[in-house]
Formats: C-alpha cells, sequence, structure tokens
C-alpha cells in the first residue's frame, strides 16, 4: 500500500496528484490506459475518497486524464483527431472549426539558432541541434497556413530522419517518444506577409497575415516544441476560449 505524508505546506491531495502524474512519466500508466477509481486510490495512499477525488480532479483539468461517463477515467491518449481539435484555435465564419490538411513535408537536423536556444531553454554554451519541419497546409485544396516547428534532437532522436512527417505530431510525440503534450501557450501577432510568404500563400506581397507562437509543453513542463505559423485566414478568425 502506498502513502503520502503530509507536511504543512502542501495540501495532501498534491501530494497524491505527485505520485500519479510520476506514474504517468514514467510509463507505469500507459496512453489509454484505464486508471484506478477514487476508492481504489483513497485505499491505497490511506486517503479520504474527496481528498482522490480531488487529486483526479486536478489531474483531469490539468489534461493528463479524461473521464468517460459510465466507463471511467483514462490517460490522456493523443489521436490525430483529438490533436486538431485540442490545439487548433482557427474557425470559419460559420464557427465551425478548420481542420487543415498538410501537404508532404520533411524534417531537417540543423544547429539550434540563438532563438530557437531561448525559445526552448535550451544550453547556450554547449553545441545543441534541432530538429526543424516547414510545410504549408491547406484548406479546401487552398495554402491556408505556413507553419515552421523546431524540436530539440535530444528528446527527438531519429526524427529527422523520417522519410514523411504526420499531419498532426503530438500523437507521434507521444507513441513514439513517450513524451505527452499537456498544454501549450501562443502569442498572436497581426503581420503583412513578405515576398516569400505571399509565394507560399498564393496572397499578395503585403497582405495581412496572422503570426501564431506556440510553446508546447510536456508533463513535466518542460518545452518540447517551438512552432511559428503563418495564417492568410480570409472570412476566418483565431478563437481564445477563458475558463
Amino acid at each position: 500500500m502506498s502513502s503520502v505524508a503530509e507536511p504543512n505546506s502542501r495540501p495532501l491531495y498534491a501530494q497524491v496528484r505527485e505520485t500519479l502524474v510520476a506514474r504517468i512519466k514514467d510509463g507505469t500508466w500507459k496512453p489509454g490506459q484505464l486508471i484506478p477509481n477514487e476508492f481504489e486510490v483513497a485505499a491505497e495512499f490511506s486517503v479520504s475518497q474527496g481528498t482522490a477525488r480531488k487529486a483526479i480532479d486536478a489531474l483531469s483539468k490539468d489534461g493528463f486524464l479524461v473521464r468517460r461517463q459510465g466507463i471511467g477515467t483514462f490517460v490522456v491518449e493523443h489521436t490525430p483527431a483529438d490533436v486538431l481539435f485540442r490545439f487548433f484555435q482557427i474557425q470559419d465564419k460559420s464557427g465551425k472549426q478548420i481542420k487543415p490538411e498538410g501537404l508532404p513535408a520533411r524534417a531537417r537536423l540543423e544547429p539550434a539558432s540563438k532563438e530557437a536556444r531561448h525559445a526552448l531553454d535550451l544550453s547556450r554554451k554547449s553545441a545543441v541541434n534541432v530538429i526543424v519541419i516547414e510545410r504549408v497546409r491547406t484548406h479546401n485544396k487552398k495554402p491556408f497556413v505556413i507553419e515552421k516547428i523546431v524540436v530539440p534532437e535530444a528528446l527527438f532522436p531519429a526524427l529527422a530522419n523520417r522519410d514523411d512527417v504526420p499531419n498532426t505530431l503530438y500523437d507521434l510525440f507521444q507513441k513514439d517518444y513517450g513524451l505527452m503534450v499537456t498544454r501549450a501557450d501562443e502569442r498572436v501577432t497581426p503581420v503583412l506577409a513578405t515576398d516569400a510568404d505571399a509565394a507560399a500563400l498564393h496572397v499578395a506581397a503585403g497582405a495581412p497575415l496572422l503570426r501564431v507562437e506556440r510553446i508546447a509543453y510536456g508533463i513535466d513542463d518542460r518545452k518540447l516544441e517551438w512552432r511559428i505559423s503563418l495564417y492568410y485566414l480570409g472570412e476566418g478568425h483565431y478563437v481564445a476560449r477563458l475558463k
């Protein structure tokens, strides 16, 4: 039976949560796995059912677990559809989410730039490589967004050797590398299309674009990805849900 000691500075449910997070991080609980219910967690840690429920609720809120009514609680498993729904914030004028398709893309290995080192908190004292993926996504068969994705080679070895890059990456990160994206921070800025942007998006130079810079974080708040996307929205719009 596991147990937790309650120091004065930290709530008991937070200690239980921390132990459960460790089970996801070390692979004891696999993606998509049904976890013990709150009664079993309470018994294992010698805590009240309310404390166990609060710990599980916190993990669900943080995106580690998902509850399925009448079935149980499962470790989040990224699928391509889930990733697009969760992290893609663009809708058309009717309010329907736009789910663009990615044109074929390949990854390349290169030394980390100063900007990449800063964005991903990489070492500034030693040589560090990153993997860079650049591609155009389409919507209704028209260019819609230019993406540049940068990830540390140390976390994703051999990714640059792939012959193809999937339309969504976060399910690949989880299934092939054991790294779960749990949250992402985005900065949104209006910009004007350069000549190169205009050529890629089939718009006029100087057309208004939306620049979205994203940092994606893993289960331990480690930075997994730096992504810059340039959207030609047309009649679409970016949606931010505040909770």
